[in-house]
């Protein structure tokens, strides 16, 4: 397996290895032992799954309190998938990683704790799968307007389909500061 740093701390890009024969592939989604040697959390105690159409945008979410860290890929399909640091005080606040996942790079990105995570779907339709070091909490579920014009995530489209509370998110710069997790 390959480990990618990115421009933010803690956000990584890992490419399993793949063993493909006339039969198919076979690959390792997760092995605790392989990931901790990237500082990658082994206490993942959630696996989501989610299927979306072209077009669809979801995000930017996280949790506070009760922050989730995220391992993420697609199974089906193609996504553009964005991590954006928003740990009040960190020295990369406000910055954000953009990088596409897709069934045929079977690349994973971990989203750690602390930032604020959303994707587009490229592809007619997605299957995107993702692992979460903590459960969900509908009373921690917090958001970012998607087109947040400070953050300036280059989206590669412009008129996504959005949830009805994806479409109510505050712009970061609005959000009150116990609303967001503080850098350690």
């Amino acid at each position: 397996m390959r480990c990618y740093e990115t421009s933010l701390p803690d956000v990584k890009i890992f490419e399993p290895e793949v063993f493909e024969d006339s039969r198919g592939f076979f690959m390792e989604t997760w092995n605790s032992a392989r990931y901790l040697q990237w500082d990658i959390p082994t206490n993942f105690v959630q696996d989501n799954l989610s299927l979306s159409t072209k077009g669809i945008l979801r995000g930017l979410h996280y949790q506070q309190p009760n922050p989730q860290g995220k391992l993420v890929y697609v199974l089906q399909g193609e996504v553009f998938d964005v991590a954006v640091d928003i740990r009040y005080g960190s020295p990369t606040f406000g910055h954000w990683v953009g990088i596409i996942l897709s069934a045929q790079n079977r690349r994973q990105m971990y989203v750690p704790e602390g930032f604020a995570h959303g994707f587009c779907v490229m592809s007619e339709t997605a299957l995107f799968a993702y692992k979460c070091t903590d459960f969900y909490s509908p009373p921690s579920e917090r958001g970012i307007f998607w087109n947040d014009p400070d953050l300036k995530i280059n989206w590669p489209i412009s008129h996504p389909t959005l949830s009805e509370k994806d479409k109510q998110h505050l712009q970061l710069r609005d959000i009150a500061v116990e609303y967001l997790p503080v850098y350690r």
